[in-house]
């Protein structure tokens, strides 16, 4: 059992082959791996005799990542891929990490993520929008690269954009909007209201690559009161601070209900 008191330790492996595009954001991918942990491990493989990872080769030494080489003996097989799940398991074994985040976009980890996680240990992900849904779904949180480019850097035909979608936009979002009602419906009171923080998490229970950033909002608080359809509400702790954001979706016939209906 993870000590919520102390900082989760995490081992980072990346597959070098399968994510030269990655290499110029580096640094935000990083420093969003570190809002779940330390990254203690960082290893990358490759055959680093090959060109190809020139891209990696210039950024390694700025975040202390160690290269592993694998050369690949046979042309068609991926011996990096090997190396890495063998390495991951190696580590899964030292009972030393609270969790492991693998960078890359290749459905040949699917299993991988699956062992670390039916061992109890958080298994993050973070690739490009092509990696498959399997991969996707068998980690507890999974991040798309495209998401963490500069939004001055960020090219219009590549990955979800980051402007801001409407209410309208929202509305029509099906799948966004059952999320939302089914993590409150999971956490809410006899009101109806739920906590934040707990809806949230549900939410990546039943979406890991769920991001309001993908809707071009920073928060996930943000999200929910673009939609128009739900009340938020924050208390005041006794020392001024803010308090627990919660919400809920708007009853029906409520001068709030009426407001968002007509704004629609």
């Amino acid at each position: 059992m993870v000590d919520p008191s102390r900082t989760a330790k995490l081992a980072v492996l990346i597959d070098a082959d399968n994510t030269t595009r990655l290499a110029p954001i580096i640094e935000p991918i990083f420093a969003e791996i570190a809002k779940f942990g330390v990254a203690s491990v960082r290893r990358i493989y490759g055959d680093w005799t090959q060109p190809n990872l020139g891209p990696w080769k210039k950024v390694l030494a700025e975040q202390a990542i160690q290269p592993i080489q694998q050369f690949a003996n046979t042309t068609g097989k991926n011996a990096t891929d090997s190396a890495m799940i063998i390495d991951a398991m190696d580590l899964l074994y030292t009972n030393r990490f609270d969790g492991f985040c693998i960078v890359s976009s290749d459905s040949d980890f699917t299993r991988l993520a699956v062992r670390i996680r039916e061992t109890g240990l958080m298994a993050y992900g973070l690739g490009e929008k092509k990696t498959p849904k399997s991969f996707v779904s068998a980690c507890d949180k999974f991040i798309y690269a495209e998401l963490l480019v500069p939004a001055e850097e960020e090219a219009t035909e590549q990955g979800p954009t980051r402007k801001k979608k409407t209410a309208r936009d929202l509305r029509s979002d099906n799948k966004l909007l059952n999320l939302i009602r089914n993590g409150i419906k999971a956490a809410s009171d006899d009101d109806g209201w739920a906590n934040l923080g707990p809806v949230g998490s549900h939410i990546a229970k039943q979406a890991p690559d769920f991001d309001s950033r993908t809707w071009g909002f920073a928060k996930l608080r943000d999200l929910i009161v673009a939609t128009g359809l739900f009340d938020v509400e924050q208390g005041n702790r006794a020392d001024g601070a803010a308090g627990v954001i919660r919400i809920r979706e708007k009853r029906k016939g409520s001068p709030s209900a009426r407001a968002a209906g007509s704004s629609g």
